[in-house]
Parts: C-alpha cells; sequence; structure tokens
C-alpha cells in the first residue's frame, strides 16, 4: 500500500514558492487575523507566520482582544483591502461568539481572500475560472497529483458536504474530469455509496469510522480529517482520522493522520498567497 504522506508534497510546494518568490520584484505581504486566546488558534497561526517567512513571503499577525465587535473587526478588513501593501488576508477560524463569520468571508476582497472562501472564488471555482482555491482541498488534489494518482474517468465519494472541504473539493474533481458523489449524514446506505469508490475521501470528524467493509479493494483513501481523542502519557494529543488503520489492508493508497492532508494546508495558503500578489501586482 502507497502511504500519501504530506511533509514531501509541502517541501515540493514551498520550494516552488521559494524559487517563485525570488523572480519578483516586490516581497509578497500576507496579513492574519486572529481574534483572541484560543490556544489552538495561538498555534496555528504561529506555524502559518513562520512557515512564510521561512520561504520568503512577508507577514504579519494582527491580535485583537476576544470581545471585539463585528463592527470594529469589519472596519480594520476593509482597511486591508485597500492597503495596496497587503496581498492576502486570512481571519483565523473559529472566531468569537459575536462575530458572523460568513459576514466577514463577504467583506474579504476576493482578489486578497487566501483561504479561498468568498463566495466569489466559490463561484469562480465552480465556473472553472481562474480562483484562489479553499487551501484543505487543494492541498488533497496536489496530494495526488504528486503521487502520480489520477482522479479523471474515475468514480470519487466524497463523505462532506461543506464550503470548506466537501464542496470546493468536488469543484476541483469535477474539473480534472472524475464522477463525483457528495455524501453526508443524511445520505442513505451511506456505507454501500462508500464502497462504490474508487477515490474515497472523508472528512466526517468521527475517529475510526471507515471501516474496511467500507472501502472498495484498491482503492485509494484520503482522510482529511484530525480527531484529538485525549493525550498520552507525556501530555501530547492524540490524534486519529476518520479511517481505521485496518483500512490499509485493502486500500491501495492511503494518507496517513497526521503527516497527511494536515500539512498542505499551509502550503496551499501560502501558494494563493504567491498568486494573488502576481495577480494583483504583476
Amino acid at each position: 500500500m502507497l502511504s500519501l504522506a504530506g511533509p514531501p508534497v509541502a517541501e515540493t510546494v514551498y520550494a516552488e514558492l521559494q524559487a517563485q518568490i525570488a523572480t519578483l520584484p516586490y516581497v509578497p505581504h500576507l496579513r492574519v487575523v486572529r481574534l483572541g486566546e484560543d490556544p489552538a488558534s495561538v498555534s496555528y497561526v504561529r506555524l502559518k507566520d513562520r512557515q512564510a517567512k521561512k520561504i520568503g513571503l512577508s507577514s504579519q499577525v494582527d491580535v485583537f482582544p476576544e470581545n471585539t465587535s463585528q463592527a470594529e473587526l469589519l472596519a480594520y478588513i476593509q482597511a486591508l483591502n485597500t492597503d495596496p501593501a497587503v496581498d492576502g488576508i486570512l481571519v483565523q477560524s473559529p472566531v468569537p461568539k459575536q462575530i458572523d463569520f460568513n459576514v466577514v468571508l463577504q467583506a474579504i476582497n476576493p482578489d486578497k481572500d487566501v483561504d479561498g472562501l468568498t463566495p466569489t472564488n466559490a463561484g469562480r471555482l465552480w465556473m472553472g475560472l481562474p480562483a484562489l482555491e479553499s487551501c484543505t482541498p487543494a492541498g488533497v488534489m496536489r496530494i495526488l497529483k504528486h503521487y502520480g494518482l489520477e482522479v479523471a474517468g474515475r468514480e470519487v465519494v466524497i463523505i462532506n458536504r461543506s464550503n470548506l472541504v466537501g464542496k470546493p473539493l468536488a469543484a476541483m474533481m469535477l474539473r480534472q474530469n472524475a464522477t463525483v458523489t457528495l455524501a453526508h449524514s443524511k445520505t442513505r446506505h451511506l456505507q454501500a455509496v462508500a464502497q462504490r469508490a474508487e477515490v474515497l475521501v472523508t472528512a466526517v470528524g468521527r475517529p475510526n469510522f471507515i471501516q474496511p467493509d467500507w472501502v472498495r479493494p484498491g482503492a485509494v483513501v484520503v482522510d482529511v480529517s484530525i480527531n484529538r481523542v485525549g493525550q498520552n502519557a507525556q501530555g501530547r494529543d492524540i490524534l486519529l482520522g476518520d479511517v481505521s488503520p485496518d483500512v490499509a489492508l485493502v486500500a491501495s493508497a492511503l494518507t496517513p493522520v497526521p503527516g497527511g492532508v494536515g500539512p498542505m494546508t499551509v502550503a496551499m495558503l501560502l501558494s494563493n498567497t504567491v498568486q494573488a500578489a502576481i495577480r494583483r501586482r504583476g
């Protein structure tokens, strides 16, 4: 069975970006907005900022109090939209309860939307037009490409219908001429639907949800979920995916958790930042 490890793919993306940045007469600038001190958000934003600077991007993290009002946040986003020095804008989620994240997304200039989540970029993606793409699905596609796994003409089942993963990934798969089924918690006979898949993608958020008898023999299985199920004796989080380890006995290729899709999300975010800068500045 082929292990679809993410770190080698991410390193390839970073090397490409470094070479691309070196040819530009400017340094693309990423601005990350974080509200509050949620430990997971603090850690993830630190990772994004550090990796951006490592490959030669300019990056700045703006931290606001957790009680920041939506009006204050929207006013700041508008300032970033009009700032010619800012190429990419990312508002780290989750946001505090007084903030409507959908309203925030609609406020971001689509040409600076490096998360690829604004309605404009989602619409461009579905219409086959140039778009800044949602990072995690773009990471899935890059992993498959890196390991030489074609999706054209193959039956792809995606168990997730979110705006973050399932819907944009379906658009990307269709663009590559796959036959796509979007499944979810209300899908009848979900196991039978999953068994049809030549490429099975899951982002359910339930540890070991996908068992070997859900998987067509020889299928490619992509596990997008990272589920925290406790801590080990050293105090480190125990991370599991949706896919049971026993699926390795029937699949032809499988993403590990951790170390699969996760590293690709940051890589594609930084790729979007460079592409946004080039589209905007030339």
